[in-house]
């Protein structure tokens, strides 16, 4: 009886404490539906989308939406191949200089990000001189000039965001990726060798195929880390048709006048969906990469 009583204490603290947990969650998902949300958890009287019509219509949402999704996108996209051809050399090279290449590649990982701003901007400052140089070289009119400076700027440009993002991601993607290739046996590439197959045939054919789980975690914790990253668009960018969600999110809260629950909460909403949806698409292939990989 005791014992039964106990673990009802235990189910029922644990209740409390989830309930505890995932309030902030309600109240974000019932004030997005409210036409009368406030900063207060409360059942809403009716249920409205005017505040997604809002932020889709009348705000700079949609720019918010397709800035995050085309950076972190292109960011995910790039990080993959580089930590793919990473992975698989450090994965398969018996050099003396791999341990010390793998600790240093993981140290940059582990320094906090605001320790990396000062010598990251003066290094993508430089970089941004010298290809604006290039663009008025290229091209005298100022539109064109704009235009290209605004997609290839290393300092508030597209480009430099894609790159610098790609960075911060690519050190634990090139561990997860190392770690999953050290368990696909060689044997697999002598056979595609012997029966004929090129170094690009096998890559394709055998090599991708069964490293799929590791892309997929890889990808995954590189897409939701530079989905939730609000510093690094903060320090390198100051227009706002570069504003991602994050600071979309930011500078909705810090409005002069009364701030608009509705509209914030329902920006939340939408900045959630995309790291839901990717974790529901990669479950499959990351539960085979914390299963144990590559089987038989």
């Amino acid at each position: 009886m005791t014992h039964h009583a106990s673990q009802r204490r235990a189910y029922l603290t644990l209740v409390l404490i989830s309930l505890f947990c995932l309030m902030p969650f309600f109240w974000v998902v019932l004030a997005a539906f409210d036409p009368k949300a406030s900063q207060f958890l409360q059942i809403p009287d009716g249920i409205t989308v005017n505040h997604f019509w809002n932020l889709l219509a009348n705000e700079s949402g949609v720019r918010w939406v397709l800035n995050s999704v085309g950076i972190v996108g292109t960011a995910t996209l790039l990080t993959l191949i580089l930590a793919g051809f990473g992975g698989y050399a450090l994965s398969r090279t018996q050099a003396w200089w791999k341990r010390p290449l793998l600790y240093a590649i993981i140290l940059v990982r582990i320094v906090p990000p605001p320790a990396l701003i000062v010598p990251v901007y003066k290094v993508m400052l430089f970089l941004n001189e010298w290809i604006n140089n290039l663009i008025n070289s290229l091209t005298s009119d100022v539109a064109q000039q704009v235009v290209l400076s605004r997609i290839f700027s290393f300092v508030d440009g597209y480009l430099g965001l894609i790159l610098i993002q790609t960075a911060m991601q690519l050190p634990l993607a090139i561990w997860i990726m190392k770690t999953f290739f050290d368990a696909i046996p060689k044997d697999y590439e002598e056979a595609a060798a012997l029966d004929g197959a090129s170094q690009w045939q096998t890559v394709r054919h055998v090599l991708i195929p069964l490293a799929l789980p590791g892309f997929a975690a890889a990808g995954l914790f590189a897409f939701i880390n530079a989905w939730g990253d609000f510093l690094m668009p903060l320090m390198f960018t100051s227009s706002p048709e570069l504003q991602t969600l994050p600071l979309g999110m930011f500078r909705a809260f810090l409005r002069v006048d009364a701030i608009d629950y509705g509209f914030l909460t329902a920006l939340a909403v939408i900045y959630t969906l995309p790291a839901v949806i990717a974790f529901a698409f990669a479950r499959k292939f990351l539960t085979q990469t914390f299963s144990g990989g590559v089987k038989g």
